[in-house]
């Protein structure tokens, strides 16, 4: 894609885990720190980005093509804004091939240092498309800790591996319960095993994020939490967690020349 430095995918085995969520702040985040960020919501059936973003439209069309959304320093493109939010999409492979394509090599992303994509969760079409589309930086893959989410990570993770995509890093979400009360940790959904897939597989660990009420919140009402709280606990791992994919992206970039570069300001 001309003019996109890094396209960096966030996928996920499993739905429920706090994917989208995730996609939001690491892009907010890089946004905030200087870079330019555009965030494509290629959840074809349940495109949230929008309502997380606080946006509700797009522009008009500009020669014929998107031009995309901006909050936060973040230029946002997603379905959400094409069908009403009661509204079904019922499509088949071609027809969500069609789409990636189209959100890809049909919006005015401009200069991007990162391209950020939300993608639904598993191993389908659309993961197959964005991956024969264009070449993929890599992959972040979210989890939460207990082995059920931990078994499909080894799925998708297999998937990218298979497409030739080099994978960025595991992150565990919900990680740890923070009592709003008392402020005493509970590990409802066990804790630790993204670290441990992470160090089985031989992938990078970029961290954990805790299971807070005012992520969700944040979420909800369109105010990312890196914005609204960014010396929060919940904050500080999404900021810690870009910070290390910046650091993977300028692994890559040594490893394979000029062609990708991180801009995140240590």
């Amino acid at each position: 894609m001309p003019g996109v430095r890094n396209t960096v995918a966030v996928a996920s085995g499993k739905g429920g885990v706090g994917k989208t969520t995730t996609a939001v702040n690491i892009a907010v985040a890089l946004a905030k720190n200087g870079a330019k960020v555009g965030l494509m919501d290629a959840d074809i059936y349940g495109p949230n980005v929008p309502l997380m973003m606080g946006l509700t439209g797009l522009p008009p069309l500009k020669d014929g093509k998107i031009v995309p959304a901006e909050n936060f320093g973040v230029k946002v493109v997603s379905m959400g804004f094409l069908v009403k939010p009661e509204d079904a999409v019922i499509w088949r492979g071609p027809m969500l091939h069609g789409a990636v394509n189209k959100f890809l090599k049909e919006v005015l992303w401009g200069d991007l240092d990162y391209l950020v994509v939300d993608l639904p969760p598993g191993t389908g079409d659309v993961q197959l498309s964005l991956c024969q589309s264009i070449p993929l930086t890599g992959a972040l893959i979210v989890t939460t800790p207990q082995d059920v989410a931990l078994q499909d990570v080894r799925r998708s993770i297999a998937m990218f591996e298979k497409v030739k995509v080099p994978i960025l890093g595991v992150i565990e979400n919900m990680s740890t319960f923070i009592c709003p009360h008392c402020q005493k940790p509970t590990d409802i959904f066990a804790k630790g095993g993204g670290a441990r897939a992470a160090e089985a597989l031989k992938i990078p660990f970029l961290g954990e994020i805790p299971l807070v009420t005012d992520v969700r919140t944040g979420s909800d009402t369109g105010h990312p939490i890196v914005l609204t709280q960014p010396d929060s606990l919940a904050a500080q791992a999404f900021i810690q967690i870009t910070k290390k994919l910046a650091a993977q992206v300028n692994t890559l970039a040594t490893q394979e020349g000029d062609r990708m570069k991180s801009v995140w300001k240590v």
